[in-house]
């Protein structure tokens, strides 16, 4: 479990030409267990910690965002390493380059970020268990009923940033 002394936690790709640093405790963790997740990583699920852009630093390397589409729409661009290809974030279209999608697998100590809850459950794999303890959603969730305080400030000091982003989308979809 992840406390604020766990912090920060260093992670990259397999052939360590990418390193990363996160420098503060994700907002949530999620265990993600859509369709899209599970094809798009080759498993039964996605780990993701939701964080501040800016709290992630690039300390090695320089990732390729890689375009591809998404259920929602908007896509997402996947941060892999240029060299082995590893997937070490995504920042989705609804939020766009202000947040990223850590993948919790590529830290150096990926036990320190268990879930905090499990989404898109009524698609995961039929003999995954989910452990007791952990919310667990059907589909996606209301923030704010699950979400701690501090997260939810956090969240809201990005929103601006967020929805300049989204009205960047609309006006090219639209123009």
């Amino acid at each position: 479990m992840s406390t604020a002394d766990t912090f920060p936690l260093d992670g990259g790709c397999d052939c360590r030409n990418l390193r990363y640093r996160m420098q503060a405790a994700p907002l949530f963790v999620h265990c993600c267990h859509c369709r899209w997740c599970q094809r798009e990583s080759g498993a039964s699920f996605a780990l993701n910690a939701m964080i501040e852009a800016d709290r992630v630093r690039v300390l090695e390397g320089e990732p390729d965002l890689i375009d591809t589409p998404s259920e929602s729409g908007y896509g997402q661009k996947i941060a892999r390493c240029p060299k082995c290809r590893i997937a070490v974030w995504s920042n989705y279209g609804g939020a766009g380059p202000v947040m990223k999608f850590v993948r919790v697998g590529t830290l150096d100590e990926p036990d320190h970020l268990p879930p905090d809850i499990h989404i898109y459950t009524a698609s995961k794999q039929p003999w995954v268990v989910l452990p007791e303890g952990t919310p667990a959603v059907p589909e996606y969730y209301d923030r704010k009923l699950y979400w701690p305080a501090e997260s939810l400030a956090r969240f809201k000091l990005m929103l601006p940033q967020i929805e300049a982003h989204r009205a960047t989308l609309r006006h090219r979809k639209n123009g």
